[in-house]
């Protein structure tokens, strides 16, 4: 069950604690008053009264617009969960035993094309039905492939079999 981290404000009428500790909307602390005449000062400057710290004794309430601090409230998560570790996302190519010499160059080409762009590739051949009892076909298409982007890449695992796929993974020359 996901949790919720909205936070919960008491606003105005919802206050229950009567003296209350105020600071008003330019930051300055108007001290200790009565719930009520807390209230009166915020809807004299036609603004809110919101408890901001209602574990305080006395609680902390601050007149503010609350339409306004709900709005920025939800700018500030959205930003936060926007900032997530920007890794170089990974790209695959899949590849088959069988594939000709010219497909071998197209495939090449693309994940050039990714390794400039930053990504890391992974190369992934797939061995289906009998292609399992020649193994050595895959590891040769696996060097061709290499060989082609020997010069933007450097190897970040070599090529491993796995089951009965066959990958690698590519990382753009530093």
């Amino acid at each position: 069950m996901a949790k919720k981290t909205e936070r919960f404000y008491r606003v105005n009428d919802k206050i229950r604690f009567s003296p209350v500790m105020v600071i008003d909307q330019d930051g300055k602390n108007l001290g200790s008053l009565p719930i009520d005449k807390a209230k009166q000062k915020a809807r004299a400057i036609k603004l809110d009264l919101v408890e901001v710290a209602p574990d305080a004794r006395p609680p902390v309430c601050r007149i503010m617009d609350f339409g306004k601090f709900r709005y920025e409230q939800g700018i500030k998560q959205k930003k936060q969960k926007g900032k997530k570790v920007k890794t170089p996302e990974q790209k695959e190519i899949r590849l088959s035993p069988r594939i000709a010499d010219n497909d071998i160059l197209t495939k090449a080409k693309a994940a050039e094309r990714f390794l400039k762009a930053g990504h890391k590739v992974q190369l992934k051949l797939e061995y289906k039905r009998r292609e399992n009892a020649h193994k050595d076909l895959g590891f040769e298409v696996m060097k061709k492939m290499l060989k082609h982007l020997e010069d933007v890449i450097d190897p970040e695992k070599p090529p491993k079999l796995e089951g009965r796929f066959l990958t690698c993974l590519v990382e753009p020359k530093k």
